[in-house]
């Protein structure tokens, strides 16, 4: 492919002409530290499309609702679906004493309810079980 293809006006084009005659009179010895890149199709989103991600990044989000006078309820959503939410639910039971279940929700799909406000332990949780990265958590409330 010629170089000059690339040139948007006549002014451009008559340098870049200029330029690879001055190339190619030039001797082999002058053109050993030259690299040539020649620009092709560059997608920057390539990397998020491949992670399987739907979109840049998913996210666990992590909320707390107010029930009834100091009780609370901790929700989890967005976890990936191969993910066994029982076997999740029932080791948080365990590690955070308290009792929780699964939601089927419409819009949302599965999610975790825990009982009290276990947002920044859940987080922790799910870090160090492997489950999600850090920054792929979000908390929300209060």
């Amino acid at each position: 492919m010629d170089i000059c293809s690339w040139a948007v006006d006549k002014d451009q084009e008559s340098s870049c002409e200029q330029f690879t005659s001055l190339r190619s009179s030039l001797p082999a010895s002058y053109m050993v530290g030259i690299d040539i890149q020649i620009p092709s199709a560059f997608d920057p989103f390539s990397e998020a499309k491949d992670s399987g991600a739907p979109g840049a990044k998913e996210y666990v989000h992590i909320r707390i609702q107010q029930r009834n006078g100091k009780k609370s309820l901790t929700t989890v959503q967005g976890l990936r679906k191969e993910f066994s939410y029982e076997k999740i639910l029932r080791d948080l039971k365990k590690e955070l004493c308290c009792n929780g279940n699964v939601v089927q929700d419409k819009e949302l799909g599965k999610v975790i309810q825990l009982q009290g406000d276990q947002r920044k332990n859940v987080s922790h949780f799910l870090v160090t079980a492997g489950v999600v990265k850090k920054d792929q958590i979000k908390i929300h409330g209060f």
